[in-house]
């Protein structure tokens, strides 16, 4: 029987595993809490197969069966939530370190979220809904999550358009931009004079203005209609974790608040896909 754990045994295996195979490693890799507790007609109904895929799936990583492999994943479970308990209670120890900061940063998450004002909220999900284009202008601490703002946004049919922090860059994008464009800047450090210059410029062309600040003092904020405000009292590397949470809750309250838009826009990316998918290289359509 091949030495490892049951998930070293999953990543060595899976590049020559079927689709099927693939999908159950993934899945006991991803989820293998879940798997723990599943019965193996119930884990191939979640990942849509039939419960014998389940057991040759086992047997392929040489196991006599799905009970022996599944054995091993509670063990997996057993040790994440007893043993590492007792090693976290060590103050001087790497499990005390992790926990200690992963608790940190979900006390900092939890304060947001009693602290959150729908008001500015429900403003800035109506004008991103009625804004042409949503111009997205970061600084370099809120850098990471423009990309799942802008997912996010399309996900509803807006447009978002990133900008770089650039002199240059800001000065073509706003040069071009016309009524109903909005003006989004993700301001965590108040460190980036370039974002109030963009804002008062926007504000001179009549552009809907909204920012996500570090503190309600900064210049940014005073320069923008919509303001929410992530806690000033957190640390920075916490602020960017809040500030991750905050657009997933955005992608979240966009959906609920464009329901149709966020289902037509689903109907459209299918039909796209299944034409891309079926176009034979050299063939026009």
């Amino acid at each position: 029987m091949p030495s490892g754990s049951y998930a070293e045994r999953i990543r060595s295996a899976r590049p020559n595993l079927s689709k099927s195979f693939q999908r159950l490693a993934d899945y006991i890799l991803d989820s293998y809490v879940q798997a723990a507790l599943m019965t193996a007609s119930e884990l191939a109904h979640e990942v849509d197969v039939d419960a014998a895929t389940v057991v040759r799936f086992a047997q392929a990583l040489d196991y006599s069966g799905f009970p022996d492999l599944q054995d091993e994943i509670k063990a997996r479970v057993l040790q994440d939530l007893l043993i590492r308990q007792k090693e976290t209670a060590q103050v001087d120890t790497l499990p005390a370190v992790t926990d200690r900061v992963f608790k940190e940063l979900g006390e900092a998450v939890e304060r947001a979220r009693r602290l959150m004002d729908p008001a500015p909220l429900q403003s800035l999900l109506k004008a991103m809904g009625q804004a042409k284009r949503v111009l997205i202008l970061a600084d370099p601490f809120a850098q990471s999550v423009v990309n799942e703002l802008m997912r996010h946004l399309q996900s509803v049919g807006i447009t978002g358009h990133r900008l770089a922090p650039e002199e240059s860059a800001v000065a073509r994008s706003l040069a071009i931009a016309a009524e109903g464009d909005m003006l989004l800047v993700l301001d965590l450090a108040g460190q980036t004079p370039l974002i109030s210059a963009a804002l008062l410029h926007a504000q001179s062309l009549g552009l809907n203005r909204a920012a996500v600040v570090g503190s309600a003092s900064f210049d940014s904020a005073r320069r923008a209609d919509i303001i929410l405000v992530v806690q000033p009292q957190e640390q920075s590397e916490a602020a960017v974790v809040v500030l991750g949470a905050l657009v997933h809750m955005l992608g979240s309250a966009l959906r609920w608040r464009y329901p149709e838009r966020f289902k037509e826009n689903q109907v459209k990316i299918e039909k796209l896909v299944r034409k891309l998918s079926g176009a034979k290289p050299g063939r026009s359509t």
